[in-house]
C-alpha cells in the first residue's frame, strides 16, 4: 500500500498533466507557507489558476472534493491572495480550482476536474 504521501504526489502529478494538455503552464507546485499549501499554481490563457488536489484510492468513502469543508475553502482563498501578494501579481486574473483523483489500481486514473468552484 502506498503511503498517503505518494498517492497525493501522484494525483497532483496527473492532474499537472492534465492541465498542461489543456494548454496550462504549471508555475509551481506544492507552494507552502506557515498558513498552508497550494498544490499547483498554474497559468492559463493569462488567468492564474490555484488548485486543490485530492486524490483517494477508492470512492467506497465518498467523493474526494467532500473533504473541502467551508474552513479549508477559507484557507485556500487566503493562501491564493498571499501567492498573489507575495509574487506581486496584484490585479491579476484568478480562479481557485479543485481536482479529484481516484486512483484505481492498474485502471486509467478518473479526474473530476471543476473550474472556478471559489
Amino acid at each position: 500500500m502506498k503511503k498517503l504521501q505518494e498517492i497525493g504526489a501522484t494525483g497532483e502529478a496527473y492532474v499537472a498533466a492534465y492541465l498542461a494538455s489543456q494548454g496550462a503552464f504549471i508555475i509551481e507546485r506544492n507552494w507552502r507557507i506557515k498558513d498552508g499549501e497550494i498544490d499547483l499554481v498554474a497559468r492559463e490563457s493569462g488567468v492564474i489558476l490555484f488548485v486543490e488536489v485530492k486524490t483517494r484510492t477508492t470512492g467506497k468513502f465518498g467523493h474526494p472534493l467532500e473533504a473541502i469543508d467551508r474552513h479549508k475553502a477559507f484557507r485556500l482563498q487566503r493562501l491564493a491572495l498571499a501567492w498573489i501578494s507575495l509574487h506581486d501579481k496584484w490585479g491579476s486574473e484568478y480562479r481557485i480550482d479543485c481536482a479529484a483523483v481516484i486512483l484505481n489500481g492498474n485502471l486509467e486514473p478518473q479526474i473530476d476536474y471543476r473550474r472556478g468552484v471559489l
